[in-house]
């Protein structure tokens, strides 16, 4: 669900099992992503996952790194990161967000090869396309809580904002 010119696009690492059967990203109950989404304060309420065409209405689109499904990410082999990393620049290329927001620090670096990368923002850039490193949402990922993982896509939400006053 993209459109050309976003604010920020999100990037998933691929869609688990319940997103793929609902055809909607971040599907699964107890993923975090639309409770954080809006309490970072992206969304003026809290959509659920069918809901997600009203991003658009935000400047915000998602995607993912890999479009296989999978019970876990780590089913997922190097070569589906990389060949998903390198078919993600054609998309941003194509879509020109002026953020990319890659959910999840692992999918990153292994799309990418920057194994050092951490959460936050990139010195790395796809033609004017900023990049920024979330926390995975995941309800399997408990080394972020909701509140720490709100703020840091509030900081994403507020250099993004930060763009809309500067240009």
């Amino acid at each position: 669900m993209v459109a050309e010119g976003l604010r920020v696009l999100f990037c998933g690492i691929n869609p688990g099992l319940w997103s793929a059967a609902t055809g909607h990203h971040f599907a699964r109950p107890g993923n975090r992503f639309w409770p954080v989404l809006h309490r970072s304060g992206f969304t003026p309420r809290q959509l659920a996952p069918h809901e997600e065409r009203e991003l658009l209405e935000h400047g915000l689109g998602i995607t993912n790194v890999v479009a296989r499904a999978s019970a876990r990410a780590d089913e997922l082999s190097r070569e589906e990161y990389e060949t998903g990393g390198r078919a993600l620049e054609r998309r941003v290329a194509r879509w020109r967000p002026a953020w990319l927001a890659v959910v999840g620090v692992t999918a990153y670096r292994a799309a990418f090869g920057e194994r050092q990368a951490g959460v936050g923002p990139q010195e790395r850039t796809m033609g004017g396309t900023r990049i920024w490193v979330l926390p995975n949402p995941s309800g399997l990922n408990a080394h972020w809580q909701p509140a720490a993982m709100a703020e840091e896509f509030g900081r994403l939400r507020a250099a993004s904002e930060a763009d809309l006053t500067d240009g």
